[in-house]
């Protein structure tokens, strides 16, 4: 991916994060559209950045996230490292 296309993604998955964010209002760090963007295009690509379906796609894909998208995700508040924990005890890793 080309410096300019992973810019004008960031934007793009910044814009419809915002606009599509609930009732429960939320922002998203760089540091997560980063870490999360290889995540995003491999996973949940099929749903638009911001919309439930996403949300869902990447709690439903959490065991293959990546780790530096999981350690962000932790950071940012938007999942507990006790989920993290409990899910990858599940998983027996």
């Amino acid at each position: 991916m080309t410096s300019t296309f992973k810019k004008l993604f960031a934007t793009a998955l910044t814009v419809a994060i915002v606009a599509g964010a609930s009732t429960n209002a939320f922002a998203v760090s760089n540091a997560v559209k980063y870490a999360c963007m290889g995540d995003y295009l491999s996973y949940c690509s099929g749903h638009a950045p911001g919309s439930a379906g996403v949300k869902q796609c990447m709690r439903a894909n959490g065991s293959k996230l990546s780790k530096g998208c999981v350690g962000a995700l932790v950071k940012a508040g938007m999942v507990s490292q006790s989920e993290v924990s409990r899910r990858a005890a599940s998983l027996g890793r």
